[in-house]
């Protein structure tokens, strides 16, 4: 009778049978039968089939882990033949063959003990490891005895063949066997010799992460900043940045248990540990953990801050192209583009917000191209980039209390649940009016860093309320023919000149007219005629109506970025192939909206009305804003020209010459004062009113547009 080395419950052998599937056997026996089905074993890779992985469990039995126990798929396994590892006991056949299960725990310490099966029972190490010295003691005493005998037996017979007696205790201490030589030899030694303790390792140098890659196998040290903590149903596993890079280091007190729970993000720690992989990651299985306090901490944190500041700002970089308006943000570009490396650096995610149009989706895709780069990079994680970074499209090119909320949720509960940072928000083609600030000020509650990259101008209370701003300045510049992804390209270029090739087509693709000539000879000399360009900005365009509240990232990856004429024909035809189906739908609601304009001439100003709710399919491809925006480009002529959009409480507005629609919007609320009229958005909004006063609001708006025109 014994106990149970987990929970002490007494038992016949040394694990009760709740606590079995707890430890790992080493097998010690010599038959598949003495195998116990459930209970988990150490075994070594023998060899790959197509249908699974053999295991050799202990010297005398061979198990199949079948490809449908595993986890993952077969081929992408990182075991070699002579790997340990860890698997279940399924079942054990008639025939001797037995079937093995995947085990989750792949580490000796994620189980909460071991034991040996001997084959009939179960043992401590320790007790096997005691049966085994003390049978090595006893043969050893034996040779020594042995040993010693003939050593005086062979120097008595030398004495007496020289004719002397017996032998002189000199002569038996050279001899140097035996009891004899051995009480001889200790006398001879001084006690303080024998009272000496043996030397302490010497400790470790520090090394850093970049450099661990060639460690694996090692125990290194390391200094830095916890950014991460997450408890698994093993181990703890803690993230760890240094001046260099981060890693994931795993802590195993027992499964599921927190290690070292007086560590928390943002602590400065000295961590030792031996450098491991653990499905393809590298990962640093702690042995030791001590927070720094005072002198070495800030040795630390000064050393992080020195690294970060060298290289989150990015070399000197030249813009895409020669263009007024984006020259005149070029220090804001460099900022955005500091912001978003430090992050990255920081061990921060980034959330990258934007409208769900051509142009937001362009400018995000932009921003990820530069950043995924850096983060596989800096981090030691295969999954690091889609850890890191997030693309998360909105509903209009407002960052409403919605979006802000939504987002805090998400970053407080990935912050609680599995220990991350607060991540750097990014807006792209969103986000520089006013009615965003409210959602500014919820995150800054949080400390939660935001950045704004938009072609409107950025209100002032925005500015006030954001970490950066790139928007434009309408002092003395002209920005009629700038685009968010126009900003945003060349915000990547400066997170990242490694990629510059890849965005040098990016401008051209988010101009749906009068593409600036510096952009479209940029993209001839990337690859991409006009035709590539329009089929991209049509592709993009549809493909971002649909599910617009993904990011649809490797989809949009296809269509922007594989479609160069050194690309594959198949390649190139998925963007032909979408942007056909764009064309088709837009050409249906186009016939259906010019039937159904209503003309008139204001003060000399030619205006266009479609009723938007009466005239448009609701919920079919295209939205209202793209529609109008075809509507008025093919319907324009050389004079002054307006195209409106009127619905049961919105009015949107495209004019050939500049309208503030702000400044619209307070003409028509002064003349309509009982219409509740609110604008929306910048210098492209769209102004909002009560259902009710909608024939109010129609003739406010001509009346107004007549006099801003004239």
């Amino acid at each position: 009778m014994g106990n149970c080395i987990i929970c002490g419950t007494p038992v016949d052998g040394e694990i009760c049978e709740s606590h079995e599937e707890d430890v790992v056997f080493d097998f010690h026996g010599n038959a598949p039968s003495q195998l116990s089905p459930g209970r988990y074993y150490r075994g070594t890779v023998d060899g790959y089939a197509d249908f699974g992985v053999f295991v050799d469990i202990g010297d005398h039995v061979t198990g199949l882990l079948h490809r449908s126990e595993l986890e993952q798929r077969l081929e992408s396994l990182d075991w070699e033949p002579g790997d340990d590892v860890f698997v279940q006991v399924l079942d054990v056949r008639d025939n001797d063959n037995v079937d093995l299960g995947w085990s989750i725990r792949q580490r000796e310490r994620e189980f909460r003990g071991k034991l040996i099966d001997t084959g009939d029972t179960e043992k401590r190490p320790e007790d096997v490891d005691s049966d085994t010295d003390e049978a090595a003691s006893s043969a050893s005493e034996s040779e020594t005895d042995s040993a010693a005998d003939d050593a005086i037996t062979s120097s008595a017979s030398e004495s007496e063949s020289d004719g002397a007696g017996a032998p002189s205790a000199s002569e038996t201490v050279a001899a140097g066997s035996g009891s004899v030589a051995t009480e001889s030899a200790a006398a001879s030694t001084p006690a303080t010799d024998a009272d000496t303790e043996p030397e302490s390792e010497p400790a470790l140098n520090r090394t850093t992460v970049d450099s661990i890659d060639s460690q694996v196998g090692s125990v290194v040290r390391l200094e830095g900043e916890i950014t991460g903590v997450r408890q698994t149903s093993g181990p703890t596993v803690f993230e760890l940045r240094d001046e260099t890079a981060t890693v994931e280091c795993a802590a195993f007190e027992e499964a599921g248990v927190r290690a070292y729970p007086a560590v928390e993000i943002e602590d400065v720690v000295a961590l030792e540990g031996e450098v491991e992989r653990h499905h393809g990651d590298l990962q640093v299985e702690t042995e030791t953990l001590e927070i720094l306090e005072d002198d070495a901490r800030e040795t630390v944190k000064d050393r992080l801050e020195s690294a970060i500041e060298r290289e989150a700002r990015p070399a000197d970089a030249d813009l895409l192209a020669d263009h007024e308006a984006v020259t005149a943000v070029n220090d804001g570009i460099a900022d955005a583009a500091t912001a978003i490396r430090r992050a990255v650096m920081e061990a921060r995610p980034v959330v990258v917000r934007h409208s769900a149009t051509a142009d937001g989706y362009v400018a995000g895709a932009a921003i990820e191209r530069a950043v995924l780069p850096l983060i596989r990079e800096k981090h030691t994680r295969e999954d690091a980039e889609y850890h890191y970074f997030e693309r998360r499209p909105l509903d209009g090119r407002v960052y409403d209390m919605d979006d802000a909320t939504n987002d805090v949720t998400s970053m407080l509960e990935a912050r609680d649940r599995h220990g991350e940072q607060l991540p750097l928000v990014v807006l792209a083609d969103a986000g520089s009016t006013v009615e965003s600030v409210d959602s500014y000020d919820l995150l800054s509650l949080y400390d939660a860093e935001t950045v704004v990259i938009d072609d409107s101008r950025a209100d002032d209370e925005v500015a006030d309320a954001v970490s950066v701003a790139v928007a434009p300045s309408l002092d003395g510049v002209d920005v009629s023919d700038l685009t968010s992804t126009a900003l945003a390209a060349n915000v990547a270029a400066h997170i990242n000149g490694d990629v510059r090739a890849d965005l040098e087509h990016l401008p051209a693709v988010s101009y749906w007219e009068d593409t600036p000539e510096d952009y479209t000879d940029l993209a001839s000399e990337a690859g991409y005629d006009e035709t590539a360009l329009s089929e991209r900005r049509e592709a993009v365009a549809l493909e971002a109506y649909y599910q617009s509240y993904k990011d649809k990232r490797e989809l949009i990856i296809d269509l922007l970025f594989d479609g160069s004429e050194a690309a594959t024909s198949r390649d190139g035809d998925l963007a032909a192939h979408v942007s056909e189906q764009f064309r088709a739908k837009l050409e249906t609601e186009l016939e259906t909206a010019r039937e159904n304009l209503e003309t008139e001439d204001v003060n000399g100003v030619t205006v266009a009305l479609l009723d938007t709710d009466a005239f448009m399919h609701r919920y079919n491809f295209p939205t209202t804003t793209l529609l109008l925006d075809a509507l008025h480009r093919r319907q324009r002529d050389e004079g002054p020209f307006v195209t409106l959009g009127l619905g049961d409480d919105e009015l949107h507005v495209r004019a050939t010459e500049s309208v503030d629609v702000r400044e619209l919007g307070d003409t028509i609320a002064d003349a309509a004062s009982n219409a509740g009229v609110s604008v929306v958005g910048g210098q492209d909004g769209h102004i909002e009113f009560l259902p009710g006063e909608r024939d109010a609001v129609r003739a406010a708006a001509l009346e107004a547009l007549g006099e801003l025109l004239a």
